[in-house]
């Protein structure tokens, strides 16, 4: 086999695991230097690739890529960048084959949620097109959970673990104040079109450690007298009650809560500060004292608190991406493939990019109790395994010790490129 160069590359938004795949791809394209040469890792994504600002990853220490593994957010830097069609915009997909061609290039790892796998499909079928060989492999990564047929996602875990434990810790707080103070705390959760991260609030309260506990999910449609109805009972009945709300809930006419009219880089509606109208609702309709929060970049940069089982499945996924690459795959996705929940079992498998890019798995609506304000016995026994074990960085002087590469460019060899 050949040796060629790899390119690897972070989208979207990080999360506390993206640099375990990050670990994953390059400590195994490293046991493979007869098939694989150098890896690339593109500054700030796919935008690495166009403007030919490529990092050389073999200028780092085996020591200081294996600390990626425990190190939060994105270590060469993320975008939110969706190539067009090569229709609309051939000329990007021409750029990325010449840098490719420029500097040996034969793998392309791309580390990121539902648009990745799109840019990675249309990656692929361009090489294919051009004669370009180039092997392109998604990464699986996002927080929100909604990459289809895999099982879970990369991110995922760590962010459940964050929002479960957040929401049982501000619960017991409240819970002490109560009494002359606050009585209802809502905290937003990222969470667009899938409920997933809100769900997690829910495995905060449980048969040992019951809590009163409201969930507002994108799938069910925000009816205000219901939901003030659902939090002035328990209220009455607990002396408090806890609200997670996603970012994604919808009013009766479809509109977002919290939209704002405006759009983030991949055309979706730019969301955040749902937890205000909230409570506001909750003020004016119960008369209640009240907080709110927004964990915000809290939730998904939260590696202290990661689960272990994300991970290890990060990880995999890096390695499982590079391995396909050996075996001669093009145009697929490692995934996660659950065996079995009590006991928890899971193992690599794969899939054809065709079945992912731009598709959202949403949650069954048999994860969602009746009453469309808390999650199902179905849905706790599919999240409860994806948040267990902890894997804590190392600490120094009292705070985690992460590390920050140097992520020393490569010379450029082509004319720059207007974007």
């Amino acid at each position: 086999m050949a040796t060629k160069n790899a390119f690897y590359a972070q989208s979207g938004g990080v999360s506390a695991v993206i640099n375990a795949s990050a670990c994953g791809v390059i400590e195994t394209a490293r046991r493979h230097p007869d098939a694989i040469g150098t890896v690339f890792a593109g500054r700030n994504g796919i935008l690495g690739a166009l403007t030919e600002d490529l990092i050389d990853t073999g200028r780092e220490s085996d020591a200081a890529i294996a600390a990626l593994r425990h190190t939060p957010s994105g270590a060469f830097g993320s975008c939110r960048y969706k190539l067009r069609s090569p229709d609309q915009n051939r000329s990007e997909y021409e750029r990325l084959m010449k840098v490719f061609e420029a500097h040996r290039i034969g793998y392309f790892f791309y580390n990121g949620g539902g648009d990745s796998a799109d840019t990675c499909l249309k990656v692929s079928q361009l090489s294919e097109t051009a004669g370009a060989p180039i092997q392109a492999i998604h990464v699986p990564k996002t927080v929100d959970n909604d990459l289809p047929v895999t099982d879970n996602s990369p991110g995922f875990g760590s962010v459940a673990k964050y929002i479960a434990v957040s929401t049982r810790e501000a619960s017991f707080d409240v819970r002490s104040m109560a009494k002359t103070s606050t009585k209802v705390f809502v905290l937003e959760v990222m969470g667009r079109h899938a409920g997933w991260i809100a769900a997690a609030g829910g495995l905060a309260s449980d048969a040992t450690t019951p809590i009163p506990i409201v969930i507002l999910f994108p799938e069910v449609t925000f009816d205000r007298e219901r939901f003030l109805a659902k939090v002035g009972s328990l209220v009455e009945e607990h002396g408090y009650c806890t609200v997670v709300v996603s970012e994604g809930v919808r009013n009766p006419d479809g509109r977002f809560l919290a939209d704002q009219g405006l759009k983030d880089a991949f055309g979706h509606a730019q969301l955040g500060g749902v937890a205000p109208v909230v409570a506001d609702i909750v003020r004016e309709g119960l008369g209640l004292k009240y907080h709110w929060a927004v964990a915000d970049y809290l939730q998904r940069s939260a590696r202290h608190i990661a689960s272990k089982t994300d991970v290890d499945q990060a990880y995999a996924m890096g390695t499982a991406a590079v391995e396909l690459a050996l075996a001669g795959k093009n145009s697929i996705m490692p995934t996660v493939v659950r065996k079995s929940s009590q006991p928890y079992v899971w193992e690599v498998g794969s899939v054809a990019l065709s079945e992912v890019a731009n598709v959202e798995k949403m949650m069954p609506g048999d994860f969602i109790t009746e009453d469309g304000f808390g999650i199902s016995e179905a849905c706790r026994e599919y999240l409860t395994p994806l948040i267990q074990g902890e894997d804590y960085p190392p600490y120094s002087n009292g705070l985690p010790d992460y590390v920050t590469l140097k992520n020393e460019s490569v010379e450029k060899e082509l004319p720059a490129f207007e974007l």
